[in-house]
């Protein structure tokens, strides 16, 4: 399937809203050309180049499909949009003749073959609890605001929310993306949780302080 890429500086998994400005001269072409056939495009993490202006970006080879859902029309041509992302792929081949790139891809689904349901499910817990405890310590600290409620069931959704949501590297996101199976996505995100978990409430706690002639010093 020919697919419009779109390399950005960001990961996105399926199920995932995205909201972008669309402000340069090809992917204002590339997102009406969208509109115009009904067909999402691909977003790509950037491996080399940049997302804004100059040459087309080089993207890692696996990325999401952004399907459009709102347009929001500006001056100049410019567009606010809001996507969801879809299906996971695979870039067989790029081609330069748009302003835009567009890759042959192939559509990767997470796979569940051969996987013990049991073992899915297990993960899919102890995945769930890391991440109300991680959500529980970003609201601690101000910095998100989410409705536990809304957590998915599945144990497919709530990976791709776990892996949206947490406040890594752009190229770990990346890794998470690129798993093998399902059962490997889950292990890897509990083993994320864990290490951002420990992380947070280092920077959480209260330094720890001790007095040497009346004065206090750090431990550290």
């Amino acid at each position: 399937m020919l697919l419009p890429l779109f390399p950005l500086n960001l990961v996105l998994f399926p199920g995932m809203p995205q909201r972008l400005h669309i402000f340069e001269d090809r992917y204002q072409v590339m997102i009406r050309d969208c509109i115009e056939k009904k067909q999402p495009f691909g977003i790509v993490l950037i491996a080399e180049g940049n997302a804004e202006f100059g040459p087309l970006a080089t993207p890692y080879m696996v990325g999401t499909t952004a399907q459009i859902v709102e347009v929001q029309e500006l001056p100049f041509g410019r567009m606010n949009i809001l996507t969801i992302g879809q299906e996971r792929f695979r870039i067989r081949e790029m081609h330069h003749d748009k302003p835009y790139l567009v890759g042959d891809v192939d559509f990767i689904p997470f796979s569940n073959i051969g996987a013990d349901p049991a073992e899915l499910r297990d993960k899919g817990r102890r995945l769930r609890i890391l991440l109300e405890r991680y959500l529980n310590l970003l609201a601690k600290a101000g910095s998100i605001d989410f409705d536990k409620s809304q957590m998915p069931q599945e144990p497919d959704s709530l990976a791709h929310l776990a892996a949206g949501i947490v406040q890594v590297e752009s190229e770990q996101k990346q890794t998470l993306l690129e798993s093998e199976d399902m059962v490997q996505y889950l292990q890897e995100l509990v083993l994320l949780y864990r290490l951002e978990i420990a992380l947070l409430n280092v920077m959480l706690s209260p330094p720890q302080f001790e007095e040497v002639d009346g004065i206090p010093f750090s431990e550290n």
